[in-house]
């Protein structure tokens, strides 16, 4: 067969290349400063009365204000959370609960993330429909199933905003358009997308959002939950009535206040530039022969490259570049260590054995192009070397 053309192997990188942004990225340095000093000198209880309390109170609701305008959203209707996960889980249950089972049929797609997917089980098991929505080849929800599926049973319908593994971007205006026609709750989990895809919940229909802080530079354990004003939800925990009776506990101020910074230093120029590295790198790993990209060619993260190598299993090419220092993926962080094909790329059409042969690289904005030349010729030397032992 041809063999990969090694044109970049003359790139040597000193130090490890981190291209694994989907799953954890670093904490900007900005963010981490402004969190300290809600950590060591401002850091009482929100909720206590004396100055102290008062001063990380109002930090508190300034990034709740912040966080609230980077989705045109009003302050009181954020809810900050541990993270995604917990932003998920209180958007489903919580709505479900609400609902006290007047409507028990859910509307999802089969490549949702299992923050998502895992409280749908949960909720077939307690007698609730789930209808899963199949997507095309790209990774895309067709607006139309979603307009077919709805009952008069529906009570809820929560469609990701784009995808974690293979960075499509769905068409969640129209898909909310339709729910607001039809009187449904309409979900969507942004944890990937928020503040590197412009999001207006209103425009879009949106009732609740899932946003997560470490996947745009802040800290991990923070997150959010939008919901709008009026929508009936349930709190999961019972305790102090913090976050507007929502969720109990005290909150993390110095997490929502590095949460907020690093939501305002992801720039519009750093999501151009992410753009420009991942166009970039797909060209040059596609000129690697029998690859294919997975996902959408124009609906996608700023940040994803998920390249389908024939003939490469993807824990050896995993190791491979872990051997030279460079961190990629098989796919969702929260499920790398099961061996099962990815659902995400078998719902695209993928046999098991083309979803074990693909590998997700994802960039950050301190992400250097010296980094992505580097990992493309590795992975090219990688690829051509395991596909020899192989005799493919």
């Amino acid at each position: 067969m041809k063999r990969a053309k090694l044109r970049l192997s003359a790139y040597k990188m000193p130090k490890g290349v981190y291209l694994d942004n989907a799953a954890s990225t670093s904490l900007d340095p900005r963010a981490g400063a402004a969190m300290r000093l809600y950590e060591t000198i401002h850091y009482a209880n929100p909720s206590s009365v004396h100055a102290e309390g008062k001063i990380a109170a109002q930090a508190l609701e300034r990034a709740r204000e912040t966080i609230a305008h980077k989705i045109r959203a009003k302050a009181h209707e954020i809810i900050f959370t541990s993270g995604a996960t917990e932003s998920d889980n209180l958007a489903v249950k919580g709505v479900v609960g609400a609902a006290g089972g007047r409507k028990k049929h859910i509307i999802t797609s089969q490549i949702e993330h299992a923050a998502v997917l895992e409280p749908m089980k949960e909720l077939e098991a307690q007698g609730f429909k789930v209808t899963y929505l199949a997507v095309n080849k790209e990774g895309l929800v067709d607006p139309n199933d979603v307009r077919k599926n709805i009952t008069r049973h529906t009570l809820l319908v929560s469609i990701m905003h784009a995808n974690n593994e293979i960075g499509t971007i769905q068409p969640i205006e129209e898909i909310g358009k339709i729910c607001k026609e039809k009187g449904v709750l309409f979900h969507t989990d942004a944890a990937q997308s928020f503040a590197k895809v412009p999001i207006d919940v209103n425009r879009m229909c949106i009732d609740v959002l899932s946003m997560s802080a470490h996947k745009i530079h802040g800290p991990k354990g923070v997150g959010a939950l939008y919901v709008r004003a009026g929508t009936p939800l349930k709190a999961q925990m019972s305790g102090g009535g913090q976050e507007f009776g929502f969720r109990a506990g005290t909150q993390n101020v110095a997490g929502a206040v590095g949460f907020t910074k690093a939501a305002e230093e992801l720039k519009q120029k750093d999501i151009d530039r992410m753009a420009s590295l991942r166009d970039y790198a797909i060209k040059h790993l596609l000129s690697i022969p029998h690859t294919r990209l997975n996902g959408s060619s124009t609906r996608r993260l700023c940040n994803n490259v998920n390249i389908l190598f024939e003939g490469v299993p993807s824990g050896e090419l995993l190791m491979h570049l872990d051997h030279a220092r460079i961190a990629v993926s098989t796919g969702s962080a929260c499920s790398s260590l099961d061996i099962k094909a990815s659902h995400v790329l078998t719902a695209l059409g993928e046999s098991a054995d083309e979803a074990h042969a693909a590998i997700r690289f994802s960039l950050s904005k301190f992400t250097t192009k010296e980094e992505v030349k580097y990992a493309i010729s590795k992975t090219a030397q990688a690829v051509d070397a395991i596909r020899r032992a192989h005799n493919f």
